[in-house]
This record gives structure tokens, C-alpha cells and sequence, in this order.
């Protein structure tokens, strides 16, 4: 079974919903979506690693920012639809999205054309107030902000106004 661990960073906003943290997956297969495209910063966890390490890892190497300080909030793990587990831990932050700088990958594209191109891993990132953020992460990631949202008190109404206009 693959694992991956992330973190969650969330700061509180004065006027609205907590915001949330979220990567863009890059790369030509994502490039035009956004409903189900957007996702926690996490990463597999490594043969004999420990999944909070893992997520400290891959915070600073798929965002290229400090891994934030601060306490975390255990937000448990959740089963994505391809059968990854992914366990994740909130902490509350504010980062700076513009200054986060994603790592590459490679893969053959266009399809059958004998080229590799590098891609980012996450194209950009963003922070969506929470209630928005249900729109637009990957399937099972929702209940991760469910926990969330319980975890700092925060009421979650799907389809409800929110701050993001």
C-alpha cells in the first residue's frame, strides 16, 4: 500500500473562514483543471520513515519554504480514490504563496513523441478560504478539511458564501 504524509498549513482570517494552503499539481494533465486539482503538500513516505517526518520533508522540498513552526493538528488519514493513504497534520502558519517554489518532474510529452519534458510538481499554490477549498481538492482530501474546520471551530457549509468573493 502507498503512503504519503503532508502538512496542512491554516491561518485564521479576520473578517472570514480560516484559509487553507493548497498546491496545484502540475504538469500538461492538470494544467486546465482546477475542480479536484488542488491538494495538500505531501509526499510518500520513505521505507522506515516516520510519516510526521515525511511530512516536514516534502513541505520543504515540493513548497521550497521553511517547514512552519509551530504545534500540529493531527488531522488523521484518509484513503484517496487510487488507494494512497494519506495522513496529515494541520499547523497553523502564514506563509507567503508567491514566494513558494515547486521541484520537477520529468515525463515523456507529448504522448508517443519520443521527447521528456520537465514539469513542476505544483504549478502554484494559493490560499483558499476554507469553505472554497471543499471545491476544488482531490476527492477524499475534503474530509481532511472537515477535521479540520472541527479542530479550530469552524462551521463548514458546503455551497455557503465564503471570502473569496
Amino acid at each position: 500500500m502507498r503512503r504519503s504524509a503532508g502538512l496542512l498549513p491554516f491561518r485564521r482570517a479576520a473578517d472570514g473562514p480560516p484559509e487553507v494552503f493548497l498546491g496545484h499539481m502540475g504538469g500538461p494533465l492538470w494544467a486546465r483543471r482546477e475542480q479536484g486539482a488542488w491538494t495538500v503538500i505531501k509526499g510518500e513516505v520513505d521505507p522506515g520513515e516516520d510519516a510526521a517526518a515525511t511530512a516536514e520533508r516534502e513541505f520543504a522540498e515540493e513548497t521550497g519554504l521553511a517547514v512552519p513552526s509551530g504545534p500540529r493538528v493531527p488531522l488523521g488519514t484518509v484513503r484517496q480514490r487510487g488507494g494512497k493513504e494519506v495522513t496529515v497534520w494541520a499547523v497553523e502558519a502564514d506563509l507567503d504563496a508567491d514566494a513558494a517554489v515547486s521541484g520537477t518532474f520529468e515525463m515523456p510529452w507529448p504522448p508517443r513523441s519520443g521527447h521528456v519534458q520537465a514539469f513542476p510538481e505544483i504549478d502554484r499554490f494559493r490560499w483558499w478560504p476554507l469553505v472554497a477549498a471543499r471545491d476544488v481538492v482531490v476527492g477524499a482530501q475534503v474530509e481532511l478539511l472537515d477535521r479540520l474546520a472541527a479542530a479550530v471551530g469552524t462551521l463548514v457549509v458546503p455551497g455557503a458564501p465564503d471570502a473569496s468573493g
